[in-house]
């Protein structure tokens, strides 16, 4: 039995979701519009704005991707409505983000600055020059650009300089002691 699975999802005020005969569901809100191919296996159905989610049989495969399913379908009811959106925080001296026009130019200790260009449906804020806010209305997206961003200069663990997520606790190592 999915616990997952198995709820029902709420579809808010303003958001309107549609399946089609391929199994595409399109969900189309304030923020913009999202569309997702679910397997054939998996049965969705819209009534009196809630989505139910229910798989075909109790195959060890149908019940892999049913929680799947309902997720991404849920992921994507919430973007349109409300978006998604990750903090990274930048620690070390000399460290620091801009951004120009669509392009984020971070200087985290290299010999050159990197450039990192905003994907479709993912921006970025710069709101100080060690705080970066990457939103969208794709949840894999911005999770993704998020990790690309932070994969520039990940956080060492000796003194924890370098692009961490906001509120990630950095474990850290004791350095060398003189013998």
């Amino acid at each position: 039995m999915s616990r997952i699975g198995n709820l029902p999802i709420d579809i808010p005020q303003g958001v309107t979701v549609t399946v089609d005969g391929n199994n595409v569901v399109t969900v189309k809100g304030a923020n913009g519009e999202l569309s997702q191919p679910i397997h054939k296996d998996i049965t969705v159905s819209v009534e009196d704005n809630v989505i139910y989610v229910k798989r075909s049989s109790d195959a060890k495969f149908q019940k892999s991707i049913h929680g799947l399913s309902r997720s991404l379908i849920a992921n994507m009811v919430e973007g349109v409505s409300k978006g998604f959106q990750k903090t990274l925080e930048i620690h070390g001296v000399g460290y620091r983000a801009q951004k120009q026009g669509k392009k984020l130019v971070l200087t985290v200790g290299y010999s050159h600055p990197v450039e990192i260009e905003e994907a479709d449906g993912v921006e970025f804020e710069v709101p100080s020059a060690n705080r970066i806010i990457v939103k969208g209305i794709d949840k894999q997206k911005v999770g993704a650009m998020a990790a690309k961003i932070r994969g520039t200069r990940p956080p060492e663990p000796y003194k924890g300089k370098g692009i961490r997520y906001e509120n990630e606790r950095i474990i850290r190592k004791e350095g060398k002691t003189g013998a």
